[in-house]
């Protein structure tokens, strides 16, 4: 088979394993702090269930790039550490049942085995796929991609919420099935990721450099100061994103039913607009949809003092589905845009070891301030959510107008790119509308 073709045949494979992977995330993403909710943790165990399973996956990435280095394939690194994803499904289900004692930290201490080996293979996952989506088309192909295989996700999600809703708030039985739903989705994905076809890559010494390199080079890389503004605003996100779940659960007393309706509202809202994003990115540049959606990033949090009424919650999430899909595709593409396919794989997991390290940091600092911030409007996780989006705001101040575009890309207003992308104005570009 000639190469054009097996890369047809193995993007065809990618893509059944992303509607399996994306069904595993849908029992799991939303309902792991809300199973930690049931086992009765603390504010402070929730920040711990955030902080840890990132910073673990995040350092033990230092060494993906070496690993993948020496078994010299991208897919052997997949195989393996998939199936691992896969199985540390089961420890987890059955937390309630055999690890009572500390049940809370034994399912912290499990969830952090899972993200570890969910998270190994990302850089490999993440330049294969570089390898088989030109740069012109990745916006285009991503936001498509994304949005199919994310509807899959809401819809697993809202199962998932049924189920838990069926059972109720004093049942562990709920969890058990979406958590064994989610292992048999993983094992299903980990089967169609076996039969990708992997381009051959030559890295040599001379693309070869260190963590540490890369950190020194902070000051003139570009790269570089992209990757810490990034992290630091997965830092300001997480000192309140844990807290999101044991806001509605627990202060609110929202049921399982709709609090699913409002986490996966944003969901939706992202899917449906994703592509639209991906096409603006693919002529305006990713760096600039990253300038735009940078400024609605810190009003989203904010949003929350205002009113509890799940009507309006509702639309808050409507509005951050909309601005992260916009910024999550953009940083992605970035990131396969600024950096040379022999050191993609090195780039990505030092990438990855920077921005876990943050997500962990501001989870810890959240779990901390959850029980210090004072109260405002009866809550204190409200005083977060507002210093949470306050901190976006100052690093988007202060990191944003040192980042540059690494290619060359039609000139467009951020003004002009909004009425474009919400669908008011055509695209205005260098003076002439184009639709």
């Amino acid at each position: 088979m000639k190469k054009s073709g097996k890369l047809r045949t193995s993007l065809k494979n990618s893509f059944f394993d992303g509607c399996f992977a994306s069904a595993m995330l849908g029992f799991t993403e939303q309902y792991i702090t809300p199973f930690a909710v049931a086992l009765k943790a603390t504010s402070a165990q929730v920040g711990m269930l955030a902080a840890f399973p990132s910073l673990i996956s995040a350092l033990a990435q230092l060494k993906s790039a070496d690993v993948t280095e020496h078994l010299k394939s991208r897919r052997r690194i997949l195989n393996i550490f998939v199936f691992l994803h896969a199985f540390m499904f089961i420890p987890i289900l059955l937390v309630p049942f055999v690890f009572r004692e500390n049940s809370v930290l034994w399912l912290i201490f499990f969830v952090t085995l899972l993200n570890l080996v969910g998270a190994f293979p990302g850089p490999a996952w993440a330049s294969l796929m570089s390898d088989h989506i030109p740069p012109s088309a990745r916006g285009k192909y991503f936001g498509w991609r994304n949005r199919f295989i994310g509807a899959i996700t809401v819809a697993c999600a809202f199962l998932a919420g049924f189920i838990l809703n069926i059972f109720g708030k004093e049942s562990y039985a709920g969890f058990v099935i979406i958590f064994g739903l989610a292992c048999a989705a993983r094992f299903i994905s980990w089967y169609f990721l076996s039969k990708m076809y992997e381009p051959p890559i030559r890295i040599t010494h001379e693309h070869y450099f260190n963590f540490w390199d890369f950190i020194s080079r902070v000051r003139e890389s570009n790269f570089a100061k992209f990757v810490f503004y990034v992290a630091s605003i997965s830092f300001s996100v997480n000192i309140a994103g844990p807290f999101f779940a044991v806001f509605m659960l627990r202060d609110l007393n929202f049921n399982y039913v709709t609090y699913t309706v409002i986490v996966t509202t944003a969901t939706i809202a992202t899917l449906l607009t994703m592509n639209l994003w991906g096409r603006h990115a693919d002529r305006t540049g990713n760096l600039k949809v990253i300038q735009l959606t940078s400024f609605f990033i810190p009003i989203v949090p904010a949003l929350w003092l205002f009113s509890q009424d799940i009507y309006y919650l509702v639309i808050i999430q409507v509005l951050a589905g909309f601005v992260w899909a916009g910024f999550n595709l953009s940083v992605m593409n970035f990131i396969y845009d600024a950096v040379m396919p022999e050191k993609r794989t090195r780039c990505i997991a030092y990438f990855n070891v920077i921005n876990g390290t943050a997500i962990c940091l501001g989870a810890l600092l959240g779990g901390v301030l959850a029980k210090a911030m004072p109260p405002l409007f009866g809550h204190r996780l409200l005083a977060l959510f507002l210093l949470s989006g306050a901190m976006r705001a100052v690093f988007a101040f202060i990191f944003l107008p040192k980042i540059k575009e690494v290619r060359r890309v039609e000139k467009i207003r951020s003004i002009d790119l909004f009425f474009s992308v919400i669908k008011l104005r055509p695209l205005k570009i260098e003076g002439e509308e184009k639709v």
